[in-house]
């Protein structure tokens, strides 16, 4: 047996300052972009990690899916983005992950409902999906 190491944390990039999401606009927090710069954070894009351009067409989950704005199913992009922050957590045996609320990757028990009328829908984004079934603690940034 190892030493566990000290917590780590895994952010949503946008949060952290930088320029991934759809829009290709960060989404700054103060708070995040502090849990970086003192080493304890760790910047994650599950959408560019899953193979998708930035900027890119609007997205949302749709049942277990995810489908862009003019239909195109984005479902295997947003799967293979959440495996690689899952295995980030495995790597840094990260604890916590604060997300962007209302993402369809990141989303935190409440994201858009695929219609793309700004109505929610209680469903975690597809990586919050797969690091809650991990045992990470989710927060978004309207937690802190």
């Amino acid at each position: 047996m190892h030493e566990k190491k000290d917590a780590r944390i895994i952010v949503s990039a946008c949060l952290a300052g930088m320029e991934t999401n759809y829009l290709g606009e960060a989404k700054p927090h103060p708070k995040v972009i502090n849990l970086v710069r003192e080493g304890k954070a760790i910047p994650v894009c599950p959408e560019q990690l899953g193979g998708l351009t930035t900027p890119r067409t609007p997205a949302e989950r749709k049942g277990d899916g995810v489908v862009t704005k003019d239909g195109r199913d984005v479902t295997t992009q947003f799967n293979k983005g959440a495996e690689e922050a899952a295995r980030i957590v495995e790597l840094t045996g990260a604890e916590l992950a604060i997300l962007k609320a209302r993402s369809p990757s990141c989303g935190v028990g409440c994201t858009y409902d695929g219609t793309f009328s700004g109505t929610f829908v209680d469903k975690d984004g597809v990586t919050a999906e797969v690091l809650r079934k991990m045992g990470v603690k989710l927060l978004t940034e309207e937690d802190l």
